[in-house]
């Protein structure tokens, strides 16, 4: 994130010595989103004896070196008492652990998380797990990555590496542990080290969020045995060539590395099959020798497909994926496995005339919509949780996730290829990752001669495991600076030497690498409010280029949520003091109140009455902003002049709950920042413009949409209607191409300073197929561009929107029922605006909940926040998991801005 004063970085080395073997992969990360019960004891795993088995360690018991007077080889002993150590999860930072075992209270409430206390994490920890094996013919290797920041790590009493070597949150570490192994119980320990983001290579949390207590050192991917004969499969991975444009054909290139672990010559056999090919070749390896083995369409003509299966992103295609398999035997019996996963696709992303960068997929162009990824902020792996959020990003309408550091582990590639969620993962800004080239004020060390290698060692093990992911496009080896000559060698080297297929991007700022040259984004915010006429600007974080990170800022969460996360007091403090930090914002004194926000708000809609009035405000207010920034965006992405290539929301989710940069809450209920972007990335839209009035319809289908009719309507706030038009035969190209189909005229008789839009689309059948609502003044927002700074653009002068005040009660109907099937529920309510007079229902919301009128979440509505004039009526559906009502019956509660509240049965 760009020039934002916040913390920052450091560390060393990923190669082992000691005779033990290294070599490049990785494995996953973190705990879990709600706290598991304490169980005294770690559970032991069993690791089975079959060759190219892989097993994670299932669970570790930790416990601080400050209450530990234990010698090392003792602590990592079979046997060795850990009766009043604390159990923690597989991939645990220390304090997810203590979290779990129930001992500080929620750390997402309030201020409890600044309660706790600081010191108990500034010494190293010790992880400590028994596992068994049944015989010892198998040779046994440690694999894993993850950990933060640096460990000393022992076996079975005995040190098998050293925090100088085992240091970076990336880098991957394989220790040849076969002459420690014995039959029956084994342990294995690491001594942890604590994490400084400022001093290592690692993960920090910049200005997101108040960042945890303990740095979130600990172990966050799994820690895997790996069992196999005298030869090991390494590095596994397929290299496509798809044909582009046509998509005919795609050649296959299968590589891996077969290692010899033995002291003696073998000749190993190694077979695979790969999209119905199969193929073998003899390899013979000297003692502890490693050779590439290479199959390609030259020697193996079925590695050549026509008419392969193309793996597109959502809404574009099929996510089509494809199994490696791969065995490595000596004698006739196996010795290893492997396995892999990928896609066949083709990732351009050249810089256009203006110097944008534009992502092409298969040939294809498209508009990069999408969001910034928080992961829990204590690291907590929970599958389901992710999944949740990826399935929101689809319904969204975006494309793309971004990820500045804190890379998630291979599950969440796997869910996003298999979900169509484009991934744009990089090395974070505002710490040790760019503390040699970032500027003044920002934070971060500069690097020592031992930082360099753990980077490019980091970089080497992140490219060799997000390679064969079809929704990886891209690595960003910079952020908000770009690395210098030294630094961007060794990670193009590294890239280089992992076959990574896609481009590479210096930073996701508009500057230059020595290689790479210019990045084609920029990162010109905003990151706090600025009104929604700002995005529709070719300038700063207007709609033209490639936005790296950027928003309006807050973004206040439903009553519901704000209720679970604050206490009384504070929210009292929330709607009534605008200048006072907010703890739940952020820690950057840039960030740390809602003083921009709160004026805004005020100014155009009018100062809260108390605090359902703010958060309906904020609501409203949210809604529009986030629409126009994804609408503007939108209709300039075929502009013939200075397009609009990419947008990433800053940001799409938050790591706990916030006050900010968020498209849904921590609890994963929606409000007006969610169904603005829902809105504005409809598949055929009607929108809009800020600046010049133009009606417009933007077309995310790949096919032409033809017979379309537009339809524009002002209203005052009372429903009298001041203006209609409508204009039929409306045509519109595909692949986000727009079309204006009317202008609204400069001034209408007898408009208010506040007045309602209403746009509507209807198909050749009639049909409606794109609603949609503004509030918007005669008045328009002013902004001061020549005091624009790195977070926002002043506003001087506010839209009249206080006349919403005025709109009489819309009464609403709602009737609702509910069918379930297979897990999965679906709630169908209908509306209807069943007033006499003229006036509209406005932002009519509807959320589902439960018997206590708690929000069922996560749930996927078909649209929400809807307008209704009288006598119109729509139908809305909510599609969730039934166990999510934790057998309550379903109801609805509809509100809205001029509605009031109900709730109805909908079971």
């Amino acid at each position: 994130m760009f020039p934002r004063p916040a913390p920052r970085r450091r560390l060393a080395t990923a190669t082992v010595a000691l005779g033990l073997l290294c070599s490049l992969s990785t494995s996953a990360w973190a705990g879990s989103r709600h706290p598991a019960p304490a169980h005294r004891h770690a559970r032991v795993t069993h690791v089975p004896s079959a060759a190219g088995s892989s097993t994670p360690l299932s669970a570790f018991a930790i416990q601080s070196t400050a209450k530990v007077d234990d010698s090392a080889e003792a602590v990592s002993s079979p046997g060795y008492p850990a009766a009043d150590w604390y159990p923690a999860g597989p991939r645990s930072t220390v304090l997810a652990a203590l979290l779990a075992n129930g001992r500080y209270a929620d750390p997402f409430h309030s201020t409890n998380q600044d309660k706790i206390p600081r010191a108990d994490f500034q010494v190293p920890w010790w992880y400590r797990a028994d596992f068994t094996v049944a015989d010892t013919t198998e040779r046994t290797h440690l694999d894993f990555s993850g950990v933060i920041s640096a460990a000393d790590v022992y076996v079975n009493g005995r040190q098998v590496a050293r925090a100088a070597d085992v240091t970076g949150a990336y880098t991957h570490h394989e220790l040849d542990i076969s002459s420690l192994v014995k039959s029956g119980t084994n342990t294995v320990a690491f001594r942890i080290r604590p994490n400084e983001p400022n001093k290592n290579l690692t993960m920090g949390w910049i200005d997101w969020l108040q960042p945890p207590p303990d740095r979130n050192m600990g172990i966050v991917r799994d820690v895997l045995v790996r069992r196999g004969g005298p030869v090991g499969l390494r590095d596994a991975h397929v290299v496509t060539k798809l044909a582009v444009p046509s998509l005919a054909t795609a050649d296959l290139t299968v590589k891996a590395q077969a290692r010899n672990d033995s002291a003696t010559a073998v000749t190993a056999e190694i077979s695979g099959t790969v999209a119905g090919a199969a193929f073998t070749r003899s390899v013979p390896l000297a003692a502890h020798e490693t050779k590439t083995v290479t199959f390609s369409p030259a020697d193996v003509p079925g590695l050549h497909l026509t008419s392969p299966k193309v793996w597109w992103p959502a809404g574009m295609g099929a996510q089509s994926l494809y199994d490696l398999d791969l065995t490595a035997s000596v004698s006739g019996t196996a010795s290893d496995t492997a396995h892999k996963s990928f896609g066949i696709r083709d990732v351009q992303a050249p810089l256009n005339s203006d110097g944008a960068r534009q992502y092409r997929i298969n040939g294809r162009k498209l508009l990069i919509k999408g969001g910034g990824w928080s992961p829990d902020e204590f690291l907590r792996w929970d599958s389901t949780y992710v999944e949740d959020r990826l399935k929101y990003a689809v319904d969204l309408g975006l494309n793309t996730i971004r990820l500045e550091g804190h890379i998630e582990p291979d599950e969440f590639f796997d869910l996003a290829d298999r979900y169509g969620v484009l991934t744009l993962p990089g090395w974070e800004c505002c710490d040790k990752w760019e503390g040699q080239v970032n500027g003044n004020g920002e934070s971060g060390d500069e690097w020592t001669t031992a930082d360099y290698p753990v980077a490019k060692a980091s970089m080497a093990a992140e490219a060799a495991r997000l390679r064969d992911h079809p929704s990886v496009i891209s690595f960003l080896i910079g952020s908000d600076y770009a690395p210098d000559a030294t630094i961007e060698k060794n990670y193009l080297d590294a890239l280089k030497a992992a076959d990574w297929p896609n481009p590479v991007v210096s930073s996701a700022s508009d500057r230059s690498s020595p290689q790479l040259g210019s990045s084609g984004m920029k990162m010109s915010g905003p990151y706090d409010w600025i009104p929604p006429n700002y995005w529709y600007a070719k300038r700063e974080g207007g709609a033209t280029g490639f936005n790296s990170e950027t928003s309006a800022g807050p973004d206040i969460p439903t009553l519901d949520t704000l209720r679970r996360m604050m206490t009384p007091a504070e929210l009292d403090t929330l709607w009534k003091n605008p200048g006072t930090r907010q703890y739940h914002r952020s820690p950057s004194p840039v960030f740390g109140t809602l003083k921009i926000y709160d004026a805004a708000l005020t100014g155009r809609y009018g100062a809260p009455t108390g605090l359902t009035d703010y958060v309906r405000k904020a609501q409203l207010a949210q809604y529009e902003n986030v629409r126009a920034q994804y609408e503007a965006y939108a209709r300039n992405a075929t502009d013939a002049s200075k397009p609009s290539t990419g947008m990433i929301y800053w940001m799409f989710n938050s790591g706990w709950t916030s006050l900010h940069w968020q498209l849904m809450d921590r609890y994963l209920d929606q409000g007006g920042a969610y169904f603005g972007a829902k809105k504005a990335n409809e598949p055929l839209h009607v929108q809009y413009s800020y600046d010049d009035r133009s009606v417009v319809v933007v077309n995310n289908r790949h096919a032409a949409a033809g017979g379309l009719t537009a339809r524009a309507t002002l209203f005052n706030p009372d429903g009298t209607q001041k203006y209609d038009k409508t204009v039929t035969g409306v045509t519109v190209n595909g692949d986000g191409a727009h079309g204006t189909a009317l202008t609204l005229p400069a001034s209408v008789s007898g408009l208010s300073s506040t007045y309602l839009l209403r746009l509507t689309l209807t198909g050749a059948d009639g049909k409606e197929v794109s609603r949609n609502v503004y509030w918007l003044s005669t008045k328009a927002d002013k902004l001061d561009w020549a005091k624009t700074d790195w977070y926002h653009t002043p506003t001087t002068g506010y839209a009249d929107l206080k006349g919403l005040a005025s709109m009489a009660q819309a009464p609403v109907s709602a009737t609702a029922s509910t069918e379930s099937s297979g897990g999965r529920s679906t709630t169908t309510v209908t509306l209807r605006n069943t007033g006499s007079g003229r006036t509209p229902s406005l932002f009519t919301d509807v959320h589902l909940v439960d018997a206590q009128g708690k929000p069922v979440l996560p749930v996927r509505w078909s649209d929400n926040e809807v307008g209704l004039w009288p006598g119109e009526s729509v139908t809305l559906t909510a599609t969730y998991r039934t166990a999510d009502l934790h057998g309550s019956a379903p109801g609805v509660r509809v509100s809205g801005w001029n509605t009031p509240e109900q709730t109805v049965p909908a079971a």
